[in-house]
């Protein structure tokens, strides 16, 4: 059974939420107290966090790039998007390919109202409602319908998404990537990463926390192990499966994750 609840379209300014706390460590501006209060807090456990979140920016900006400029893929379905900020995966895939074709999911209410006013004068870019556990709910989205064209190869992506969401036969990682990949054509491609700690104290700590502070909108961190579970029966292009800010530098003095109380690890598979 796919998560089927009815989202709410309004904005809790006191529960914080992943993306605007995302979005505070990006420099943004769609925030509230309440997401800054939470951030400053997990500060204090995993001061590397800023540096986790502005590497994991640049690595979806490097993979959609390559997918677009070296694997000419013009389709991208980005699951739990967030918050829109600068160079978002539509501006990155149009300026190599104009054509190329963006919807973006996220259930965060606050996504879809700046996410829309963003994308108005786009007509080959779209935001939808959804939970990203909703697969028939974002496939046969209208607008989904509209913009890709499921016969050739779409990139499917989850960057940063699977700790926010638990563990579960039918709506897990797993389950979700499976059902989403068993309806792509040969040829597609699917971005994965998430936070791991290989510090079961850090894993604890966190996903508790976060637990918490979102009022249960949490799954937990994992470990590398299952990351590595996703990708099966994918080809994983190289470098393989890493740290995000060691998947193709751009230069050999791009800015790296110093520290591992906690990292995010993934890469980009090939569906067979």
């Amino acid at each position: 059974m796919q998560a089927d609840k009815q989202l709410s379209t309004e904005i809790d300014a006191n529960v914080p939420t992943a993306a605007r706390m995302y979005d505070f460590y990006l420099g943004g501006k769609d925030n509230y107290a309440a997401d800054r209060e939470a951030v400053g807090e997990l500060d204090k456990v995993v001061p590397s966090t800023r540096r986790l979140a502005l590497n994991n920016r640049r690595f979806l900006q490097r993979v959609v790039r390559v997918l677009a400029q070296d694997y000419g893929i013009r389709q991208f379905l980005d699951h739990g998007s967030g918050l829109p900020t600068q160079d978002n995966v539509h501006q990155v895939a149009q300026r190599i390919a104009p054509e190329s074709r963006v919807v973006y999911v996220d259930n965060d209410p606050m996504v879809l109202v700046h996410g829309r006013a963003l994308l108005d004068q786009n007509d080959q870019t779209a935001v939808i409602h959804a939970d990203m556990r909703a697969t028939d709910e974002i496939f046969s989205h209208p607008e989904t319908q509209r913009l890709i064209d499921f016969s050739q190869p779409v990139a499917v992506l989850f960057n940063s998404v699977f700790h926010c969401i638990p563990d579960s036969d039918t709506d897990g990682p797993r389950a979700v990537v499976r059902r989403v990949t068993e309806r792509l054509a040969p040829g597609s491609y699917a971005v994965m990463c998430q936070l791991v700690s290989e510090d079961a104290e850090v894993r604890k700590f966190v996903t508790d926390f976060m637990d918490q502070a979102t009022q249960g909108h949490w799954g937990r961190v994992r470990e590398p192990k299952d990351v590595e579970a996703l990708f099966e029966g994918m080809d994983i292009l190289e470098p393989g499966l890493v740290e995000v800010s060691d998947w193709r530098p751009d230069t050999e003095v791009a800015p790296r994750q110093l520290s591992d109380e906690w990292i995010e690890f993934g890469g980009l598979g090939r569906l067979r």
